[in-house]
């Protein structure tokens, strides 16, 4: 009797250790641990197809514009030059010619913008400056070898054919119409991660002196982007081309909320220039400008700092030809005010060669209009 009462008391006991140890570490597996009762949720009705996500969304936008910008892959060949030991005999005698100059290939990413069912495609210069090869990828897996048909460093644009049908292409906005504050969307191929679309504001228009092309008019945005989205769109809220994306301030690499665009109208111009005659004609003073600066306008007797100061007249140049001055300081191009040197840059390189402009300046305390024959911009 004394032994089974042992054995009863024993069993009891690893029971119970049993019970407490379950009870602690996992106790829902006890069938009488109380269950949590359903969660209740609530759901958004749809009317019409319409629901929460829609609201205030460019989803329409991005549906229309981003079958047209593409992703552009490049490659060139590269020299690499030879080690510096190569010139020493003793080197070469063991090392032999592995060291010397070789050729290798190198490959960058880019964006474009299919703008016509022809084929045409606008992207920047140094997406595929020195590009011995370059391949576009639509968003439909569609790839083709493109042709470079002519590009312009000085504004950064270049343009691209394709031979492929049935091509979307995008339809251009007025970016006249554009102003600071106005939702922008960015899309093109950052990092090479896809086909991307971010969003932001104009900052900024006109936006010059930055320091990237000799001919600057940028749209300034905070729609993010990175290295691969140069060449692709900035779009209105519409999906309307407003302008190329360009360049980014930053000193990471990545975006920091600055980025730079090509307004859609003046991509336009200099693409079909491209088109038509494989380069860009620009309008030349012969005149190298210098802003003016408050401490400059005062020691002119001039009320404002607007305008650019005539530093240099280039000799038998358009404006040497026509009576310009160095000193003499340029307000206006035919009755069009200008405030600095490179507002006065962009509006001459728009006027056509040949053509007679006024130009309006200060003189000695006097404006004049002198008419000066627009001359063409040496290459």
């Amino acid at each position: 009797m004394q032994r089974l009462w042992l054995i009863f008391t024993q069993t009891v006991t690893v029971l119970l250790a049993i019970f407490f140890v379950v009870s602690t570490l996992r106790p829902e597996l006890l069938p009488w641990t109380p269950r949590g009762k359903l969660a209740t949720i609530r759901e958004a009705v749809k009317t019409d197809g319409q629901d929460a996500l829609n609201l205030g969304s460019f989803h329409t936008a991005a549906e229309l514009s981003m079958p047209s910008v593409v992703n552009i892959f490049t490659s060139k060949e590269v020299r690499v030059p030879s080690h510096p030991f190569m010139d020493d005999p003793v080197f070469q005698q063991f090392f032999g010619n592995r060291f010397s100059p070789r050729t290798e290939r190198s490959s960058s990413l880019g964006s474009g913008v299919i703008v016509s069912p022809e084929g045409y495609i606008l992207t920047n210069h140094h997406v595929v400056e020195a590009a011995s090869e370059i391949q576009v990828a639509l968003m439909d897996g569609r790839k083709a070898e493109a042709r470079l048909i002519g590009s312009d460093p000085e504004s950064d644009l270049a343009v691209l054919k394709i031979k492929l049908g049935n091509l979307p292409t995008i339809t251009f906005g007025d970016s006249k119409q554009a102003r600071v504050g106005d939702i922008v969307l960015a899309i093109g191929n950052p990092f090479g991660v896809g086909q991307t679309v971010t969003m932001g504001i104009i900052g900024a228009l006109g936006r010059s002196q930055v320091g990237i092309n000799t001919y600057e008019n940028f749209i300034q945005t905070d729609a993010a982007i990175n290295p691969g989205n140069s060449g692709g769109a900035l779009t209105d809220t519409a999906g309307n081309l407003i302008g190329i994306n360009t360049a980014i301030y930053s000193r990471s690499g990545g975006s920091l909320g600055i980025g730079f665009a090509i307004p859609g109208d003046v991509a336009k111009q200099i693409m079909q220039q491209i088109i038509e005659t494989g380069s860009v004609t620009r309008g030349w003073l012969g005149v190298s400008m210098q802003d003016i600066t408050p401490e400059l306008a005062e020691s002119l007797n001039l009320n404002s700092t607007d305008g650019t100061l005539i530093a240099g007249v280039l000799k038998n140049g358009p404006a040497d030809d026509a009576g310009i001055k160095p000193g003499d300081v340029l307000v206006a191009v035919n009755n069009e005010s200008i405030s600095n040197a490179s507002e006065m840059l962009n509006r001459v390189a728009a006027l056509p060669p040949g053509k007679v402009a006024v130009l309006s300046v200060f003189r000695n305390g006097a404006q004049l209009d002198i008419q000066v024959q627009i001359g063409k911009r040496p290459g």
